[in-house]
């Protein structure tokens, strides 16, 4: 007699699925639209008033449509670190407001939704755009801004090549060596007047090396018909001989573009650990004052200033829950207050950072504080 067996049902394997609360992505989707709009806005302005400031180069220059829009389009993404904390001022304004207008949050809180709950949805869209912004300004921003740098040389000097600096001076923090060059020509290939100093390592003398002119070959320097002369530990003089031909390696591990280059001289095409570079760089050469609190207070703002996007974000949602009622056009002006205010802080504290009056990366903090904290005091009297 045959057994009838039974299988036993398979378990249901349940897909994953990331999905928003409805509230969460009913408030999103009043933004999202504000803050593209926004966005786009800023940057089709700032690419006009970089057209304008250039055109009058360009137009005595005769240069080729495609060039200017190269010089144009690769300069936008300076404006990163301001375009996003702007689009998201207005685009949380806006969107608070409409639902603040319509009643829809006077009907959220009385259904016992809190305050922070609602404004949950619009923080974490704060939180996403600084890391936007704060990618972009380190990763796209750089590269494009040289790019632009160089179409700009081209249209005004016929050449793609960056300008090289007079009287450079140099210090590779590794070895301690030092490097003074008076002049370098315009092919990046020779110099003159080439003094270099090399610290005691592994003896008691210390060397300066000094000729005439000297060559590039790779990221290596080829002096010519030097005068080597060393030194003891108490300076005095030891030795002094002709050498010819002797070979210095350029500091910090940089080709020779890098070296001449005033590009090194540029925060803008610099990401954080280059401009960190720069800036140990500086301290390593006991240089100090306004060139390197420049350097410093540049730094701060590459994570500063994307950071605004989220303080943004703190002061839009308490001032449209307290104005919303009248209007949007009352947010749209709310924000644009809110954003000049911003910026003059920043602009003051830059301007007292880079004179030293201010630590610089205290500086380069002082307005996020200042704003976050006005905008947290704000949510805690409209939670009350």
């Amino acid at each position: 007699m045959a057994t009838q067996t039974h299988s036993s049902p398979l378990p249901r394997v349940r897909a994953f699925s990331l999905r928003f609360p409805i509230l969460d992505v009913y408030v999103l989707n009043e933004m999202i639209g504000p803050f593209l709009f926004f966005f786009s806005a800023f940057f089709l302005f700032w690419a006009l008033n970089i057209f304008f400031l250039a055109a009058d180069y360009i137009v005595n220059q005769h240069a080729p449509l495609v060039l200017v829009a190269k010089f144009v389009v690769f300069r936008m993404p300076q404006a990163i670190p301001m375009a996003f904390p702007f689009a998201s001022l207005l685009a949380a304004l806006l969107a608070m407001s409409r639902l603040m207008a319509d009643s829809e949050i006077t009907a959220m809180r009385t259904s016992g939704i809190p305050i922070f709950r609602i404004a949950r949805a619009p923080l974490l869209f704060g939180v996403a755009m600084f890391v936007i912004a704060w990618t972009s300004n380190e990763f796209v921003a750089p590269p494009s801004v040289d790019i632009s740098t160089r179409s700009f040389y081209q249209i005004i000097y016929h050449t793609d090549a960056l300008p090289v600096e007079p009287q450079l001076f140099r210090k590779d923090s590794a070895t301690g060596t030092v490097y003074y060059v008076t002049q370098v020509a315009p092919d990046n290939k020779s110099m003159d007047d080439v003094q270099i100093y090399k610290p005691a390592h592994g003896s008691e003398l210390s060397e300066t090396l000094q000729a005439k002119n000297a060559t590039v070959d790779g990221n290596v320097l080829v002096l010519h018909d030097a005068i080597a002369t060393t030194f003891d530990a108490n300076g005095t003089f030891a030795s002094q001989k002709h050498v010819d031909g002797i070979r210095i390696g350029l500091p910090l591990g940089e080709t020779m573009a890098d070296f001449v280059s005033t590009t090194t001289n540029d925060p803008w095409t610099m990401n954080s650990a280059k401009l960190g570079e720069q800036v140990n760089a500086l301290k390593t050469q006991g240089i100090g004052g306004t060139a390197l609190g420049s350097l410093e207070i540049n730094l701060a703002d590459k994570l500063s200033w994307p950071f605004g996007s989220l303080v943004a974000i703190i002061v839009a949602i308490p001032l449209a829950l307290r104005f919303g009622k009248r209007g949007r056009m009352l947010g749209v002006g709310l924000g644009v207050i809110a954003f000049v205010v911003y910026y003059l802080l920043t602009s003051a504290m830059s301007a007292f950072g880079r004179t030293g009056t201010i630590d610089p990366y205290v500086a380069a903090w002082i307005p996020n504080v200042m704003m976050a904290a006005a905008g947290t005091i704000l949510f805690w009297m409209e939670e009350r």
